[in-house]
This record gives C-alpha cells, sequence and structure tokens, in this order.
C-alpha cells in the first residue's frame, strides 16, 4: 500500500509512459532521456486515453474502486470542486470514461504488468476514447463534486474485517492512521466529522453532509 496519492500518481504516470514509449510508439524526450510530458503528443489522444485508465487503474489497484474514483473526478476540478476552465466538456467527459475502463480493469488485475496489458487490448478493442471532439461515447457516471471538499476526508484502506484503518484528508495532502484521525476529531479538528463507538471501538464517520463524493459514511 502507497499512502501518498501524490507520490503514486507521478509514479503510475512515469511508468505508463515508459510503457507506452515500449508498447504503442517512442514518445517525445528530454536530453537526458526522460519523457517530455510537455511536448505536443500527450493530450486528447491514444497516449492521454492510456495514461488516465492506467493511473486510474492502479489507485483502483492500491485504494479501491470507490476512493480511485474520487481522486478521478477532483482531477478534472481545481480546489474547492470547481470546473477547471482549461478542461473542455468534451476532454473531461473523455477523461472520465478512460478512468473508468482503468478502474474496470483495476479491480480484475493484481499486478500493473498485467493492467497495462489488459488495457493495451482495451485501447485496440475500442473501448477508450481516444477523440474527445469525434466520439460521442457520453460518461454516465458521477462527474462533479458537489460541496466544498476543503475539510473532506477520505479512506484509503481498510482492514481485513472492512473497517477504515487509513484516511486522507483531500486539502492538506495528510495521510493519517485511523488513531490520529481519532485524536484530531476529539480535538475539533475536524468539526465535520464525529466518532460512533460500535463493539466497543470508536469510528470516524462523517456528519451529514452534502459532499457527492464523501466514502466516509
Amino acid at each position: 500500500m502507497k499512502w501518498d496519492p501524490l507520490a503514486l500518481k507521478s509514479e503510475a504516470k512515469k511508468e505508463v509512459y515508459k510503457l507506452i514509449d515500449k508498447h504503442l510508439r517512442k514518445l517525445p524526450k528530454n536530453q537526458d532521456g526522460t519523457i517530455n510530458e510537455f511536448s505536443e503528443g500527450f493530450d486528447d489522444n491514444d497516449v492521454d486515453a492510456l495514461r488516465h485508465a492506467y493511473v486510474s487503474g492502479v489507485f483502483t489497484q492500491e485504494y479501491g474502486e470507490l476512493s480511485a474514483d474520487i481522486f478521478g473526478r477532483l482531477n478534472e476540478y481545481f480546489p474547492g470542486g470547481s470546473l477547471s476552465s482549461a478542461n473542455a466538456e468534451n476532454s473531461t467527459n473523455m477523461d472520465l470514461w478512460n478512468n473508468s475502463i482503468g478502474r474496470k480493469y483495476g479491480k480484475k488485475t493484481k499486478s500493473r504488468k498485467d493492467l497495462f496489458k489488459v488495457l493495451m487490448k482495451a485501447l485496440k478493442k475500442g473501448e477508450l476514447i481516444i477523440d474527445p471532439d469525434t466520439d460521442k461515447r457520453k460518461y454516465l457516471g458521477a462527474s462533479e463534486i458537489k460541496g466544498d471538499i476543503s475539510r473532506m476526508v477520505i479512506v484509503l484502506e481498510e482492514n481485513k474485517k472492512g473497517k477504515n484503518r487509513i484516511f486522507y484528508d483531500l486539502n492538506k495532502k495528510l495521510v493519517m492512521k485511523k488513531g490520529e484521525f481519532v485524536t484530531f476529531i476529539k480535538h475539533g479538528d475536524y468539526p465535520n466529522y464525529e466518532l460512533r463507538v460500535i463493539g466497543g471501538d470508536e469510528i470516524p464517520v462523517s456528519k451529514k453532509d452534502p459532499l457527492s463524493a464523501n466514502n466516509l459514511g
């Protein structure tokens, strides 16, 4: 389990670019041989589609489908939940669609090697959207992030009994073990959350809120 979502995203992006360079086509490189992702050819195409699907699949393998979905949706928005003006509606639809394909195969695979293999097959079969303007398929799942996410905490990991044990503060980019989160709640640092005693165990839960992406019931 990798507890830093930002580091995991960066790691997964670098991995998939290397795999694309090896198995799909050569990508632009810097003088030191690293992939130059800021050059042309990385947006609104098959490279873009594979990147979104792979990163989403890796997040699914690490954190589960629901958390991967939340991170994928948040990636399309600026902090605070407002739609990024840099993303056209069709491009955002493409990203959300490809994220969902990544989650689909992330659930079915255990290794990143197998994940990339099945995503390459998905690309060849036309499952991924590679052109946001000509492909008219629409992502029908949840897309918007409603409500203020500045105080939102989500679950990264459960134990074998299904109890939440690792949490992530989206605003502070802070990973917390259950005991730490419980202490913060008791100190009043998270007023939108409370503790319930279940079977003698203090369980962090969210108070009723309008956040559509909240996975901490």
